[in-house]
């Protein structure tokens, strides 16, 4: 299965093959091949990258999501030409469908074995002992069409995140670009908000803060296999997730 696409920030073109064999999921490139893990991020700015020896991939976590959602934690190595993951349409459902074609494979949940938090500022991520998984994202934003936001899953579904598509303001799109980030940004693969209102329409009602929980299960991947826990996310980033996931790999 081969798909492609451009980076979101990079703006250059990659290819992501899939190929069935043994082991945990890595990722290929460039004759290398790596797990995706909390230990190998080297940056959480505006997106998660991974790093081994000379090589950056870059926005791994819409895929890394798709991965934890279907529950693929063994039998896949994913070759990327390029240097970051396609963006598609900005969610992980094109991801998810690839995914149907390989079955579930991997660990059985690790319990949660104490409290974890990870705070920065007004942000925070928590991870506590449950019997089950379920994670409760939050998101506050002094826009019109944002303000509070929330999803709980359950009841909310895992693989109904997988639509929600990545999101941003116009008003930061100048300032981002100029840090060499959004290059391959369009309507097409983010929800835009203009100062007042959307530029393009929302999938679904709370569009953003579904996003942010699949960020949070893509970063959350990264602690190298799944989970049993009550985990909340309230204003959190991709810097915060990793800490936490780093903190469960160990």
């Amino acid at each position: 299965m081969t798909i492609r696409g451009i980076g979101l920030h990079s703006g250059e073109p990659s290819t992501v093959r899939f190929h069935p064999a043994e082991g945990p999921v890595r990722f290929r490139m460039g004759g290398l091949e790596f797990r995706p893990l909390a230990s190998s991020v080297v940056d959480t700015t505006r997106c998660t990258v991974l790093g081994h020896q000379h090589l950056r991939l870059m926005t791994v976590e819409h895929l890394l999501a798709a991965l934890y959602i279907r529950g693929t934690w063994e039998g896949l190595v994913i070759e990327v030409s390029g240097p970051e993951i396609p963006i598609l349409d900005g969610s992980a459902q094109e991801w998810l469908a690839v995914l149907q074609g390989f079955p579930p494979r991997g660990p059985q949940p690790q319990p949660v074995s104490g409290t974890i938090r990870v705070e920065g500022g007004r942000s925070s991520v928590l991870a506590q002992p449950a019997e089950e998984f379920s994670l409760t994202t939050t998101i506050l934003f002094p826009h019109p069409k944002i303000g509070y936001q929330q999803v709980q899953c359950p009841p909310t579904q895992l693989e109904e995140l997988a639509p929600a598509r990545t999101f941003g303001f116009l008003h930061e799109a100048e300032a981002m670009r100029a840090k060499g980030l959004i290059k391959g940004a369009s309507l097409e693969n983010a929800l835009v908000f203009s100062d007042h209102s959307f530029v393009n329409t929302p999938r679904m009602l709370h569009e953003p803060v579904w996003h942010k929980a699949l960020d949070f299960l893509g970063d959350l991947y990264l602690a190298g296999r799944p989970y049993l826990g009550r985990f909340i996310a309230h204003r959190s980033s991709h810097r915060l997730h990793v800490e936490l996931a780093k903190l469960l790999q160990n």
